[in-house]
């Protein structure tokens, strides 16, 4: 199939791109590098041993969108593009409606326009908010906590409104947990701008000695240590978890939801200790305050995923890290 790529060369996005390509796909990425580098396209190259058919642009420019899906003769769509910073969308609310909204509204006009009618939604488990129980499955409650979360939210309500009134639209939305970790050739991987959001940067930077120490937000929390517990998903993992929506496409009855992860908790201080394990470096932290908003404990029940789409979590937390440090170790600054 020929699969366009929103927001492709970004941390998720590009690491779909490969299992895509691995998998026989043909591949069109479009990106504004907003929250991602040029670089990215060199890396995907050595990687794949060939360059990436690659349009710079907006999704929010409609007609660039629709081009895009007609020269390339796009089967599919699948769909990173946006921003995901929670922290952020907090400070610049309008800033992220302006672009996860209306940027998934101007992409499904260009698909509309253009017949295109298959789509796999980058969306996230911040959608379900504060957990009424765990594991979380897909009939939990959705009570986003955040601008972030509400604007995913959004996109998945239209997104099912438009397949409920176009019964030709198929339409896969994988809510995410934590995606960590890097491609197995250390050349790609999460790479945020400025101080890191996410736990595994900030400890990488830690141990590849870019930054002091790491800061736990709370060690007094519910959990069997005192720290928050996540669900960790090895990035390679999320990206076959793509390549099996696009297998599932077809059979689709319009509108299907699919929680990826691994189904297991993490806590931060046992992360701790297994990216020092796989690093040969220490750690420093220090336990601070906790962040306001933040939960205890959030982790799946991908078993939907597991018997539908025929998809499952294989890699372990010490590949997750050790995947993770080879990156930092290669990272071109």
């Amino acid at each position: 199939m020929n699969i366009l790529l929103t927001g492709g060369t970004g941390y998720i996005g590009s690491h779909a791109a490969i299992a895509l390509k691995e998998a026989g796909h043909n591949i069109v990425i479009q990106d504004n590098f907003s929250n991602s580098s040029p670089l990215v396209l060199n890396r995907l190259a050595l990687i794949l041993g060939e360059e990436v058919p690659f349009i710079e642009g907006d999704i929010r420019n409609t007609n660039l969108v629709k081009a895009i899906l007609q020269e390339f003769s796009v089967d599919a769509v699948m769909h990173f593009a946006g921003l995901k910073s929670v922290g952020e969308s907090v400070l610049e609310p309008l800033k992220y409606y302006e672009n996860n909204v209306l940027g998934s509204l101007s992409l499904l006009r260009a698909m509309k326009e253009s017949n295109v009618k298959k789509i796999v939604f980058s969306s996230s488990a911040t959608v379900y908010g504060i957990p009424r129980y765990l594991p979380i499955n897909e009939a939990h409650p959705l009570k986003p906590v955040n601008p972030y979360g509400r604007t995913k939210l959004q996109v998945e309500q239209i997104l099912e409104d438009e397949a409920e009134c176009d019964a030709l639209l198929k339409v896969v939305n994988l809510r995410y947990f934590n995606p960590v970790g890097a491609h197995k050739s250390g050349l790609i991987g999460e790479e945020p701008r400025g101080m890191p959001n996410n736990l595994m940067p900030f400890i990488a930077r830690v141990a590849g000695g870019k930054l002091k120490e790491l800061h736990i937000y709370g060690d007094d929390y519910d959990t069997f240590d005192g720290t928050g517990v996540r669900d960790y998903i090895h990035v390679m993992d999320l990206a076959e978890g793509h390549v099996a929506a696009l297998n599932y496409l077809p059979h689709s009855s319009g509108f299907e939801t699919f929680n990826l992860g691994t189904g297991d908790g993490c806590s931060v201080l046992q992360m701790i200790e297994v990216y020092r394990k796989a690093s040969g470096r220490e750690i420093p932290f220090r336990i601070v305050g906790r962040r306001q908003g933040d939960i205890s404990s959030c982790y799946a029940a991908p078993n939907k995923a597991n018997q539908i789409l025929l998809w499952s979590a294989k890699l372990s937390l010490f590949e997750m890290c050790m995947s993770s440090w080879s990156f930092q170790e290669q990272l071109v600054n």
